[in-house]
């Protein structure tokens, strides 16, 4: 049973009020959504044509690249219209809808990081048995469980959110819709709430990036027995992935994980977690991988070839 609210909307505060800092914030924010947008639908296209890329890594990749588009999706579109208004106002069912939707998006990547590195430990601690456990069949059913995983943290992240009473004060000091920000709204004592939200969001992203980082030094330390080849490409793919694992779980961790307290720096770190690290991605995996390289390369040509033929 939710509680009654007078609040029907929020006015959103968002980066600044400066009309010229706002222009500069939409010329930011457009070029980095569109960069996202370019870099994860390649990706995407690369992997669903591609015949070379057809292991259970590219296939979580593909996954990675959609989670990454949706949830740069769930902030940025709005982000870059706000920035052309004077005064930013959100609906509350809208403002719901973007907790669970920034949530869902958010935990769905990182299952899928979780999926990439066990994937990972299975191709070069389990080499011989590595299709019979990574079979197709084994990781579909891994991808549906980290759908039903985040369904369902998404949803306590909702049920959190509604069982806050909001009766005066609509001003949200942040550019987008989360619980930390709408803790301080709240006309009630949001100590319980702000623990039950530090065991869900900052323990999930904690114990995920503990666990990923013991599974890559695994990992690493497997390749001793590597020759050298092989331990130039394992640590290639490793590291891509490493660094990616860094640039999510270090801005979450920070955020999630502490107290109901602000900072100056957070809002900056939720652009650089919300907006930046779906871009940067598909770089890293671009950049660092020559499978995927070669396969847009070829995909390039093909589209090349069917154009000159028309």
């Amino acid at each position: 049973m939710w509680l009654n609210n007078n609040v029907t909307e929020f006015i959103l505060l968002g980066l600044t009020q400066d009309p010229f800092r706002k222009k500069i914030l939409f010329v930011v924010f457009l070029l980095f959504y569109m960069g996202t947008l370019v870099g994860n639908l390649l990706i995407i296209a690369t992997i669903k044509t591609s015949q070379t890329l057809g292991s259970p890594m590219y296939f979580f990749l593909f996954y990675l690249s959609l989670s990454d588009t949706c949830f740069s999706t769930t902030i940025a579109p709005r982000t870059i219209v706000d920035s052309l208004l004077k005064e930013v106002s959100i609906p509350f069912s809208k403002c719901i809808i973007q907790v669970f939707t920034f949530h869902f998006f958010g935990c769905l990547e990182i299952f899928i990081l979780i999926l990439m590195a066990v994937d990972r430990y299975v191709a070069i601690c389990k080499p011989l048995h590595y299709m019979t456990i990574m079979s197709h069949r084994v990781c579909r059913i891994l991808v549906v469980i980290a759908w039903v995983g985040s369904c369902v943290h998404s949803l306590v992240q909702i049920c959190l959110a509604l069982s806050l009473p909001f009766c005066g004060p609509n001003e949200i000091d942040h550019f987008f819709c989360d619980l930390q920000p709408l803790l301080k709204l709240a006309c009630t004592d949001t100590y319980m709430i702000n623990l039950l939200l530090v065991s869900n969001s900052g323990a999930i992203c904690t114990v995920s990036f503990l666990m990923l980082m013991v599974s890559y030094v695994i990992i690493l330390h497997s390749l001793k027995n590597y020759s050298a080849e092989g331990k130039r490409k394992a640590l290639s793919t490793c590291i891509s992935h490493i660094i990616v694992v860094i640039l999510f779980f270090g801005p979450c961790i920070f955020i999630y994980t502490r107290p109901a307290t602000t900072f100056p720096m957070d809002k900056m770190i939720a652009i650089f977690y919300s907006i930046g690290t779906p871009l940067l991605n598909p770089l890293i995996y671009t950049l660092r991988n020559a499978e995927v390289k070669n396969a847009m390369k070829m995909l390039w040509k093909k589209k090349l070839v069917s154009d000159d033929r028309k």
